[in-house]
């Protein structure tokens, strides 16, 4: 079973270190019935997202899929369901194992890795949800998360009531007043005309997934209008295997366009439709910006997620929004013939080779990590941003796309953070930083700055009256924080946290944490990551000042309730009750030593 982790936690297995997690429920997916024709796997896939991401019935459990509708399902398929089970907000996910199972094996070569796993003849699950493959349609998910899904029968029947609600949740989630947004201007005679069509990554990519859209859209054009296509292979060998079996001659000749294997398409990188275009794809998510437009530019444009068969469909019909359902097709199936010659031919399999005289390059953008504090006594935090969307994601945390190059570049990069969502927020946070850095120079040297005694003058004498500016500047760091209802939903994207320690950031606050994998990514970096059951944001403010008191004391001996004091604009001090739960003691101690890089280079 693998668990969609960031790098720190990964990092602690390179190192042999233990992986430490609660045990977590696990939930059946009792798979029955068949798949109707034009019913593909990304429709599966959103139907049981529509289900359980909003009620978090699967919020960090194991999902496993049993049932004897998995038998219907070629190995393709079932992938196809499993890589989008992440926007469930799922732990991880297994699936019971048979002969299908076993053949994919061998055609990769690797018929001696095979295991057959199933329940036993009695077996109990903490949950459980049953999905007849037989009475799934075909799906679309409107925009901004796989979770606002649809049958495609259910939005065209209501159409304009349908795209006149996503408009205005979309609006809500843009803190740019004058941006226009608009999907209803989409309806052309009644019907949904879309502008771009994209089958690509991990989700779409797949064998299958393209063979039948090659064979839908063999013999007809997908036109000469607005409307465009394109499709990325998942690998190399795919690739290979359909232009041997003549599938790419198909859909180049309709008129889409090919690009080689690649995940741009996920994250803005690549097929980026017009300002207030409309594309549909068979990826995996469908996030604000992820198809690259800029809202901060005044410019935005819209993803829906679809199956490859319906986004074919769709081309066939010219761009109107068409269910693959709805055309008599029966596609022929396709064996699929592994070449592991593009690997071997170009792969370097260094692993036990290490050549340490070989020196390693570094690029202009691969610098070291800056250096980090340990926990101080206190803390004292300006909130620097306070989100009230139901669910924010890594990418709105920091943006995927024209950040690339800088990933291993700390600084440049968290220049970028929340500059989609609050792009005042390193403004903010980069103040209260150069005020700690003012109070680590006084510690070294003891001399003040006037502009450091000035700004900590009211924290001190709010929330430590009976001592001096110097003992509180002694004992108490300075920072930031970030309040969200509930952070973190999305990929395992490490630099959603670091680039808040980057910063100057010390705490999250929320009233839950989306996945796990936020919240180790968190504490990982020395992030504290409070949760709190009352509403943050009628009691936080940005530029309020948070007081942590005796914060170090409380993480050490194992606190679970921290009371914190907000100092409001207009001088009232009111309280906050936090708690830090499920925190195991390895974790308290990365929190203590200031991130898991100071952790270990104590060790």
């Amino acid at each position: 079973m693998g668990i969609g982790e960031g790098g720190p936690e990964l990092v602690k297995q390179v190192l042999n270190r233990t992986y430490d997690t609660v045990w977590p429920d696990v939930v059946a997916v009792f798979l029955e019935g068949n798949p109707r024709d034009g019913v593909g796997p990304q429709d599966v896939a959103l139907a049981i997202i529509r289900a359980v991401f909003k009620n978090g019935f699967v919020q960090n459990k194991v999902m496993e899929f049993i049932g004897p509708g998995i038998g219907n399902l070629s190995v393709d398929f079932r992938n196809g369901i499993d890589v989008m089970t992440t926007e469930t907000t799922c732990l991880s996910t297994i699936w019971r194992t048979d002969e299908k199972v076993a053949d994919y094996y061998r055609t990769h070569g690797r018929e001696e890795e095979y295991r057959k796993l199933e329940p036993g003849s009695v077996a109990y699950y903490d949950g459980l949800i049953r999905v007849d493959l037989s009475r799934v349609e075909p799906m679309i998910a409107l925009p901004f998360h796989p979770s606002n899904a649809f049958a495609i029968r259910e939005l065209k029947t209501d159409l304009m009531d349908i795209l006149r609600e996503t408009e205005k949740e979309a609006l809500k989630q843009f803190e740019n007043p004058g941006l226009k947004y608009c999907l209803t201007d989409k309806v052309v005679e009644g019907k949904l005309k879309v502008d771009q069509g994209v089958i690509a990554g991990c989700a779409g990519g797949t064998f299958e997934n393209i063979v039948y859209a090659a064979a839908l859209l063999k013999g007809h054009s997908i036109g000469d209008e607005e409307f465009s296509l394109s499709f990325y292979p998942a690998s190399q060998p795919i690739l290979i295997e359909l232009t041997r079996k003549g599938m790419l001659a198909s859909l180049l000749e309709s008129g889409a366009t090919m690009r080689t294997a690649f995940c741009g398409p996920c994250f803005g990188a690549g097929d980026v439709p017009p300002n207030q275009g409309l594309s549909i794809r068979h990826t995996t998510r469908n996030f604000p910006n992820r198809e690259g437009s800029r809202p901060q530019d005044g410019q935005i444009a819209s993803v829906a997620l679809m199956d490859a068969r319906s986004i074919a469909a769709t081309a066939l019909n010219r761009g109107f929004l068409t269910g693959a359902d709805e055309i008599s097709f029966h596609p022929r199936h396709a064996r699929y013939h592994f070449s592991a010659d593009v690997y071997e031919n170009r792969v370097y399999q260094g692993y036990g080779k290490a050549k340490p005289d070989i020196p390693l390059r570094f690029g202009p953008n691969i610098i070291d990590w800056p250096a980090m504090s340990a926990l101080p006594d206190h803390l004292c935090l300006i909130v620097a941003s306070v989100i009230t969307d139901p669910v924010t994601t890594t990418d709105e945390l920091i943006p995927s796309g024209e950040t690339s190059s800088y990933r291993s570049n700390p600084l440049k990069l968290a220049s970028f953070t929340l500059s989609r969502k609050d792009p005042q927020y390193v403004r903010r946070a980069g103040e209260a930083h150069a005020l700690e850095k003012m109070r680590l120079a006084f510690l070294k040297d003891g001399k003040t700055d006037t502009r450091l005694l000035e700004a900590v003058k009211p924290w001190a004498a709010a929330f430590a009256p009976g001592i001096s500016i110097e003992e509180f500047l002694r004992t108490t760091g300075l920072g930031s924080l970030v309040f969200a209802r509930k952070p973190g939903d999305g990929s395992a994207r490490e630099q959603a946290a670091s680039c808040q320690k980057v910063l100057g950031g010390w705490v999250n606050i929320a009233n839950a944490y989306a996945t796990k994998r936020y919240r180790s990514n968190l504490i990982n970096w020395g992030m504290l990551p409070f949760t709190t059951a009352e509403k943050g944001e009628e009691k936080l403010a940005v530029q309020d000042a948070v007081f942590f008191p005796s914060l170090r004391k409380a993480v050490l001996n194992g606190a679970e309730i921290i009371e914190a004091l907000i100092l409001k604009g207009d001088g009232r001090i009111i309280p906050l009750a936090l708690e830090l739960k499920n925190l195991p003691q390895a974790e308290r101690e990365i929190l203590l030593a200031g991130s898991l890089i100071n952790f270990y280079a104590l060790a």
